[in-house]
């Protein structure tokens, strides 16, 4: 079994950071994207930004300029730095990721459980 793991979501001031970590255990044979997504209420969940094997990163138009998503292969974790939060931020985020389990020949999506993310005064 894989299981990602996320942390790191709060409340937070409009103009605040935060970060979020995700961890990825289990019988894990290969990892290909990590990723973050989130959805608002009554919204679509939409990819917030994510990064391939290579450090290849992307980020939706968004958060572009705020925030950076980083990979630790020898850990097998994704963690993403927000800052100057908006309230436009606030959502559930969801960790991603593309893996390959032990046994299996093919890659696999794997979610996390979400974490809230609450942009306020």
């Amino acid at each position: 079994q894989v299981q990602l793991v996320e942390s790191g979501g709060g409340l937070v001031q409009p103009g605040g950071s935060l970060r979020l970590s995700c961890a990825a255990s289990g019988s894990i044979s290969v990892i290909n994207v990590m990723g973050w997504y989130r959805q608002a209420p009554g919204k679509e969940r939409e990819l917030v930004a994510s990064v391939s094997s290579s450090d290849n990163t992307k980020y939706v138009d968004s958060v572009k300029g705020r925030s950076t998503i980083s990979r630790d292969n020898a850990k097998n974790t994704v963690d993403l730095q927000m800052n100057s939060l908006k309230p436009e931020d606030t959502a559930v985020y969801f960790c991603y990721s593309s893996i390959i389990a032990h046994g299996s020949n093919w890659f696999t999506d794997y979610w996390g459980q979400g974490t809230q993310v609450t942009v306020s005064s």
